[in-house]
């Protein structure tokens, strides 16, 4: 299953409801991936520039490059800053692409800022909606590649080295997903750990449950001394007493 993005805010909505569209967007990933919409958009505010006849309405992967390709132009000659990532995530119908381009290109044409875009990264991979799994729902290592790598990408970009780069990186992003597992649930797996991974988990435990900030300095450095070595001093003096004490000596 793929992972469900938050669509559109309700400000965008009413944005695209008061542009009178042809179609009204009901599935974003499906109805933006050809950039016909894209273009009815733009045309409401640059009518002289923008023909969106040209673009065609179709869903095959040429009609779809061919329409992208006229809007990169557009965006170039107005200073347009749309995000290559967005563009390709659109086409490719990456799950949160169309939704984040829109959004963008309201901002761009309105001068509003939305709230939920300053702090969020580009990244349409499943690596959030797999972690809140369980660890038995999550994906293998092959349904990860499945879901994370379009065939549209790979008819775009027929190249083997760059298709089996990104096939590498979500194994990587697989392989540290599975290591936190272990990492988070040890018993699962069977696995001991070692002395220096306990004792790193004992300090953490403590150190949170008690506020070393309250605990003063010369209480909380002076047994890590005394319990580890002895003055000099202190080693003549048991001798000594020893010495006089034992009749042997």
């Amino acid at each position: 299953m793929a992972p469900r993005q938050p669509g559109l805010p309700r400000a965008v909505l009413r944005w695209l409801q008061s542009l009178d569209l042809p179609a009204c967007p009901r599935h974003c990933r499906r109805d933006f991936s050809n950039g016909y919409l894209v273009a009815e958009i733009l045309a409401r505010y640059f009518p002289a520039e923008i023909r969106s006849r040209a673009c065609g309405t179709g869903s095959s992967l040429p009609t779809k490059l061919s329409n992208w390709a006229r809007l990169q132009r557009f965006f170039a000659k107005y200073n347009l800053s749309v995000a290559q990532e967005l563009i390709e995530g659109t086409i490719h119908c990456k799950p949160g692409a169309a939704e984040r381009l829109v959004q963008d290109i309201y901002s761009l044409l309105t001068n509003r800022c939305i709230k939920s875009l300053q702090d969020r990264e580009i990244d349409f991979t499943d690596y959030c909606y797999q972690t809140q799994l369980p660890m038995v729902a999550r994906s293998t290592a092959s349904k990860a590649i499945k879901n994370n790598i379009r065939l549209t990408e790979i008819m775009m970009e027929p190249s083997v080295t760059i298709n089996r780069q990104k096939a590498n990186a979500v194994i990587n992003m697989h392989m540290r997903m599975r290591m936190q597992e272990r990492e988070e649930d040890p018993r699962r797996f069977n696995i001991k750990r070692s002395f220096r991974h306990r004792t790193v988990y004992h300090l953490n435990c403590t150190t949170s449950s008690t506020n070393i900030a309250s605990i003063p300095k010369e209480k909380a450095f002076a047994p890590s001394y005394s319990s580890g070595k002895r003055d000099k001093t202190d080693v003549e003096k048991n001798s000594k007493s020893n010495k006089l004490t034992d009749p042997l000596l």
